[in-house]
């Protein structure tokens, strides 16, 4: 591809993602027929066409899901190389760069950031909110991240997976409720709760649902729908009960007005790290999510 530029791949891979000229146009702030362009080229260099445009937008072809494999990996490695000459050329500065849902900080990384600060007061440690493992994955083969902290499961391919924890699961209830004095929530108490539920597109919610299908019933309707610390404040509140992973911050003083009880019938769920590949991160990112491995070690 003697005559094809790092910049139409980057644009090809926006096309793919996106699914629509006009979008990645206004994105980066150029005109259609310049995105066109881009995408022109690689397809007069490939001999192939590589999207199929549509009434609403345009479809990868073989060609083009092949291509855009390609590319990704590549420029995920260009981006990562170059965070990593930036590291060397300016000393202990440099950027961690870290994806995962909005509430895992506070419950499985403060005190790593506190000791890794400590550590390397010049490096910065960005994070980036996501609110589906899916799209941690995503920003992940983009080259966008070092780091993604999700639920883990089968392995996306390409992706590396680093189990840290298995959180079994609790029913956080108001102490006022009737399930508060039981010691452990059996299966058919479920289908009664005032189910608070994880969001829509959430790892955490599709494998409570899938556990609702194995012990033989539907999931119950949700009074409502709220991240993992909204949910507590919610029960609390005593508006429903919520199904939680036992969260290392969860724990519920004395006077607290909620209750956790084990649900020992439900699968634990595990989390941890992924990443492209270890061997391509920076010291400073794998300092970081071994930092996070030992302060959840138990």
């Amino acid at each position: 591809m003697g005559h094809v530029t790092l910049d139409d791949l980057r644009v090809f891979v926006a096309v793919y993602e996106a699914g629509n000229l006009s979008a990645v146009a206004r994105a980066l702030s150029r005109t259609q027929s310049a995105v066109s362009q881009h995408v022109k080229r690689l397809e007069r260099e490939t001999g192939l066409p590589l999207i199929e445009r549509r009434p609403r937008g345009v479809v990868p072809t073989q060609a083009g899901r092949i291509l855009y494999q390609a590319a990704l990996g590549g420029i995920a490695s260009l981006d990562t190389a170059m965070r990593r000459l930036a590291e060397l050329r300016d000393g202990d500065g440099g950027t961690v760069a870290i994806t995962t849902g909005g509430v895992t900080v506070r419950h499985f990384m403060a005190d790593a950031i506190m000791a890794f600060r400590r550590r390397h007061p010049g490096v910065t440690l960005d994070f980036r909110s996501a609110h589906s493992a899916r799209r941690c994955v995503e920003l992940l083969h983009g080259g966008r991240v070092d780091l993604a902290w999700i639920t883990l499961g089968e392995p996306p391919p390409g992706i590396r997976q680093r189990p840290v924890l298995d959180l079994p699961w609790v029913l956080v209830v108001h102490v006022d409720d009737p399930l508060a004095a039981r010691d452990v929530i059996h299966p058919e108490d479920l289908p009664a709760i005032r189910h608070i539920a994880h969001p829509e597109n959430s790892s955490s919610r599709q494998r409570l649902e899938d556990d609702f299908v194995r012990l033989g019933f539907s999931p119950p309707a949700p009074v409502g729908v709220a991240d993992w610390d909204t949910a507590v404040l919610l029960a609390e509140l005593g508006i429903g009960h919520a199904i939680l992973p036992a969260l290392p911050r969860l724990a519920l003083s004395p006077g607290s007005p909620v209750r956790a009880v084990p649900v020992p019938c439900l699968t634990p769920l595990t989390v941890g790290w992924a990443v492209r590949e270890w061997s391509a991160l920076s010291p400073l990112a794998v300092e970081f999510a071994d930092l996070v491995a030992a302060g959840n070690a138990r």
